[in-house]
C-alpha cells in the first residue's frame, strides 16, 4: 500500500509496495506529490508493468534494441538508429528508462541542433527512431507510456525547399549546352526532365523495367542512393511513368544492346551513375542555369500540368502519397482559373 515518510529536510518520500516488496521510493517537496507518485506506481504494477525492468539504464536497453533493429529494418533506418544512440548525451544514457520525461527529450533535441547542427528533417527522423525504441520499451512492459509522443521538436528553422523547374525551351537549351561536353549524359538530363525520376530511381532502373511496345513506359519499383544498397522507392510505392515521344529516341539509345538486368542510365562507359562525375562531365554547374538535378523532377511535373494532365494522374506518375504534395506544383504554376483571369486582363 502506498504511503509517505517525512524526511529531516522537510521533504516527503513516496513509497510504493506490492505485497511485502518495495517497488520504489522517490522524494518530493510536497506530501501530496509523493503519495500520488506512489499510488501511480502501484497501479501500474498491478496492470502488469515490470517496475524493476523500468530501472534498466537507457544505454543497456538500446544495445539490446539495436540488435533487434538490425535484423528487422532496412539499412537506412538502422543507420539512423545507430546515430541516435551515438549522439545520445552520457547523462541521458545513464538514466533508467522509466524516468525519462518528454522534457528530457526536448532538451536533447535542442542539444542535437546546437551541438551537431542537425536540420529539421534530421531531427524528425531522430525523433521517429527514438519513438520506435520507446514503443519497444512499452511493449516489453518496462514503462506505461511512450514519452516521445508528448515531446515537441524545436521550432522549424530550415527554409522550405524552393522549386526552380525549367520551361520546355530552357530544358532544350540546357540539353544542347551539356551535349557539347557529354552527349550521353545530356540525353539523361533530357529524359529525367520529361519523366520526373528521382536520381536514386534513375540509378536503379533496369532494362526490364522499360517497355517500348504499345504505350512506352518505365516501371519504377526501386531506388539506390550512392554508397547505399538498393531499396524500394520513396513511400515504397511502385509506379508507372509514360515515355513521351520527345524523349523516346533517347531512351531507345540508352537501352540499345543491353540485357534485361542491365542498368538503363549509366555513365558513358557503362558504369553506374555517380552524381559528382555526372555534374562534372556535363559542366552542369555552369550550363544548368543555376538549377539542381532534382529540379528536373520538378520540370517534368510542371510540363505535365501545364499541358493539361489532370492532378490525380500527375500524382500517380510522380508517386506522391498525398495530393497535397502534388498541389505544390499548382501553387507554383497557377491554376487554369488564374490563367483565364490573366488572359481577360491582358485582352
Amino acid at each position: 500500500m502506498a504511503y509517505t515518510e517525512r524526511l529531516p529536510s522537510n521533504k516527503f518520500r513516496g513509497i510504493a509496495k506490492q505485497g511485502r516488496s518495495v517497488l520504489g521510493k522517490k522524494t518530493f517537496a510536497k506530501k501530496s506529490d509523493a503519495l500520488a507518485w506512489a499510488v501511480r506506481l502501484e497501479t501500474a504494477a498491478e496492470g502488469g508493468l515490470d517496475v524493476a525492468g523500468g530501472r534498466a539504464k537507457l544505454k543497456d536497453l538500446m544495445k539490446e534494441w539495436l540488435e533487434i533493429r538490425e535484423a528487422t529494418v532496412i539499412p537506412g533506418t538502422y543507420h539512423v538508429d545507430l546515430n541516435v544512440v551515438a549522439k545520445m548525451t552520457p547523462s541521458l544514457k545513464a538514466r533508467s528508462v522509466a524516468t525519462i520525461t518528454p522534457g528530457d527529450l526536448e532538451k536533447w533535441y535542442v542539444h542535437l541542433r546546437k551541438s551537431h547542427g542537425l536540420s529539421d528533417g534530421s531531427l524528425k527522423r531522430y525523433r521517429e527512431s527514438l519513438s520506435s525504441f520507446f514503443k519497444w520499451v512499452v511493449e516489453d512492459n518496462r514503462r506505461a507510456d511512450n514519452p516521445v509522443r508528448r515531446s515537441k521538436l524545436p521550432a522549424v528553422i530550415d527554409p522550405p525547399e524552393e522549386m526552380h523547374p525549367y520551361s520546355k525551351d530552357q530544358l532544350k537549351t540546357v540539353f544542347a549546352r551539356c551535349s557539347r561536353y557529354s552527349e550521353h549524359n545530356a540525353k539523361i538530363i533530357y529524359v529525367l526532365g520529361w519523366t520526373g525520376l528521382r536520381w536514386g530511381e534513375a540509378r536503379a532502373l533496369r532494362v526490364r523495367d522499360v517497355n517500348l511496345e504499345g504505350m512506352p513506359y518505365m516501371r519504377v519499383t526501386r531506388s539506390q542512393s550512392e554508397t547505399r544498397k538498393v531499396k524500394s522507392t520513396k513511400g515504397r510505392n511502385a509506379r508507372t511513368v509514360p515515355i513521351v515521344n520527345e524523349v523516346l529516341p533517347y531512351v531507345k539509345d540508352l537501352v540499345a544492346g543491353k540485357g534485361p538486368d542491365d542498368l538503363v542510365f549509366t555513365g558513358p562507359k557503362g558504369g553506374q551513375l555517380w552524381r559528382q562525375s555526372f555534374l562534372i562531365s556535363t559542366h552542369f554547374d555552369r550550363e544548368g542555369m543555376d538549377r539542381r538535378i532534382h529540379d528536373l523532377r520538378h520540370t517534368a511535373a510542371c510540363i505535365w500540368l501545364s499541358n493539361g494532365v489532370d492532378l490525380a494522374t500527375v500524382q500517380a506518375w510522380l508517386g506522391h502519397a498525398s495530393a497535397s504534395t502534388t498541389n505544390l506544383y499548382l501553387h507554383h504554376l497557377g491554376t487554369t482559373a488564374d490563367q483565364a483571369a490573366l488572359d481577360k486582363l491582358n485582352s
